[in-house]
């Protein structure tokens, strides 16, 4: 392979840039030359890209986001939103693809291959550690680190004050987030998507717990659960206690990666790269029980939910 391009793609998750990093170095190793796509992508599309030297990815290790940034692009499901792509891969001859990113990401990686017959491999980086074929996403563990801290600090005040907190954290439809930062935190309750639940019996659980003694009451909701406002103001109203909602957002997909995820990243992002070389493509490299696997990049879809649903019922015993 004499060219290689490198994109991220989705939401930002800390630990792409160690990613794009492992990518152009071993590429460079190879003697191959990597070009950047900027802007996701939409920059594909729009044909926005750089020569990447081993010296540009210098000093990027430590620095949340992604240095290539990352925009959404719907057209490229449309015709005419596809045009422009092939436009930009002409322009560049790529002998392959290394994609960054989550389940959307993986998509467009497949449509490459099957339109443009172009080699991709996919390495998965998404906080809500949603792809199924790895045990944890680039990301994750950041997030996760984020989210316990902020926890820690506001059960500080919730003590002071004996108040109620409702606390969302991010992960769309899945619950593993909101899971094991309930469970780190000691959290009392942990709403999710994947367990139905009724807001009486979850004020009847509340409420014993004060009677037993406890000076507050932390509830995580996964983003995909429910609204925290409507459950803040349902809980107040029944149970005549003061109540707090604070969602975390999107300050849990910023800031300097953890060590983990460092080093996740440049396994990943390496062993990708060394896959194009032998002729992998059209599978995604992930971490299963510790060891590098590889699964079918195509029709990734939503990851099982039984870590979820083990996690639950460990944070249900714990509390």
């Amino acid at each position: 392979m004499k060219r290689i391009g490198v994109l991220t793609g989705g939401g930002d998750a800390a630990g792409m840039n160690a990613a794009v990093r492992a990518v152009v170095r071993t590429a460079w190793h190879h003697g191959t030359e990597v070009v950047g796509i900027k802007r996701g992508w939409r920059g594909l599309a729009e044909g926005a890209f750089e020569v990447m030297s081993a010296g540009s990815v210098s000093g990027i290790l430590h620095r949340g986001g992604t240095i290539l940034r990352t925009f959404r692009y719907p057209e490229f499901a449309t015709d005419e939103g596809t045009h422009p792509v092939a436009m930009t891969l002409k322009e560049l001859k790529l002998d392959g693809m290394v994609i960054i990113g989550g389940d959307g990401s993986f998509r467009g990686g497949t449509k490459l291959m099957k339109e443009f017959g172009l080699p991709v491999v996919g390495v998965p980086a998404t906080i809500d550690n949603d792809i199924p074929g790895t045990d944890i996403s680039i990301g994750f563990d950041t997030a996760l680190n984020i989210a316990i801290d902020a926890v820690d600090k506001i059960r500080d005040t919730a003590t002071s004050h004996g108040r109620i907190f409702v606390i969302e954290v991010m992960g769309r439809e899945y619950g593993l987030l909101a899971a094991q930062t309930g469970i780190a935190t000691g959290a009392e309750e942990v709403l999710l998507p994947e367990i139905p639940f009724e807001i009486n019996d979850l004020c009847r659980r509340i409420s014993a717990g004060y009677d037993r003694g406890k000076q507050h009451a932390i509830i995580i909701v996964a983003e995909g659960a429910g609204k925290a406002s409507y459950i803040s103001f349902e809980i107040q109203e029944r149970l005549q206690r003061d109540v707090r909602m604070v969602v975390l957002g999107h300050i849990q997909r910023g800031g300097s990666p953890s060590g983990y995820d460092r080093l996740l990243a440049s396994h990943l992002g390496h062993a990708a790269t060394e896959m194009l070389f032998r002729g992998e493509h059209g599978q995604m490299v992930g971490l299963v029980a510790n060891k590098l696997k590889t699964s079918s990049l195509e029709k990734k879809g939503k990851a099982p939910a039984e870590a979820v649903l083990r996690d639950a019922a460990m944070q249900r015993i714990l509390s």
